[in-house]
């Protein structure tokens, strides 16, 4: 995949994940609604880390610097 995800963007799905994490280690519960958190922090961890959205490909949408 081609990068579709710019710095700033990367720097907000960071900052997202990582609020999710610390609520979610906070409640300290189990149940669907963290295990879909999780599932989510995780997405956002691994879009910012590649620099690649699935979602951004299918809408055809780049915050990249790269044009």
């Amino acid at each position: 995949m081609d990068q579709n995800v710019g710095t700033l963007d990367r720097i907000g799905r960071l900052a997202v994940a990582a609020m999710l994490i610390f609520v979610l280690v906070k409640t300290r519960k189990v149940s669907r609604f963290t295990a879909l958190l999780t599932v989510t922090s995780g997405a956002l961890i691994s879009s910012a880390a590649t620099g690649s959205c699935a979602v951004y490909t299918h809408l055809g949408i780049s915050t990249s610097e790269k044009i």
